[in-house]
């Protein structure tokens, strides 16, 4: 895959992902009590709706599914939590000798090989709630589970590599969650 192919999917993962969004956002609006597994239903009915356009494969918009599941969870407890809204939420307010041998061992490997096996762990191992480098997420402020470096997203986007470490994992910060015990 070129990095052009790279680019016009990634373009394309980031509408959807916003589409997917926009359609669980409508429809919960109508209804006065949102569950998990009614969000579970409207989160598979916007998969369903991505998948009909033939934009992208059926697994790609399965995982852009998966991200927007954990973004909605996180938020939904955070409300839960704190009574507080969006805005609150969105928050817009390896060692070196390791990671060497990480890129030298890359760049001899097979790059699809490489990619199918990241797929298949971060879709396999990787806690609901962490955030690895790679995926979607929607905006707001992310903190690097290696070194606590900051990144904000003010849209939503691809997390890249923490640029201070260059680590690969993260958690959003939200503010006042959880909630800080009296």
């Amino acid at each position: 895959m070129t990095d052009t192919e790279r680019n016009q999917l990634s373009g394309k993962a980031l509408e959807a992902y916003d589409r997917m969004l926009e359609q669980v956002q409508s429809r919960l609006r109508t209804m006065q009590d949102t569950t998990l597994e009614t969000l579970e239903g409207e989160v598979d009915n916007a998969i369903e709706a991505e998948q009909e356009l033939r934009e992208m494969t059926k697994d790609e918009i399965s995982l852009l599914g998966t991200y927007l599941q954990r973004d909605l969870e996180h938020l939904m407890h955070f409300v839960d939590e704190t009574g507080e809204g969006l805005a609150e939420w969105l928050q817009l307010d390896m060692s070196l000798l390791e990671q060497r041998l990480t890129e030298r061992l890359l760049s001899v490997a097979d790059q699809t090989l490489v990619d199918t096996l990241a797929l298949r762990q971060k879709l396999e191992s990787h806690d609901a709630g962490q955030y690895i480098s790679g995926e979607v997420a929607t905006a707001g402020m992310f903190q690097c589970l290696n070194c606590e470096h900051m990144l904000c997203l003010t849209s939503t986007s691809h997390l890249e590599p923490c640029e201070a470490c260059g680590s690969h994992y993260y958690k959003r910060v939200t503010s006042r969650w959880p909630r800080k015990e009296s």
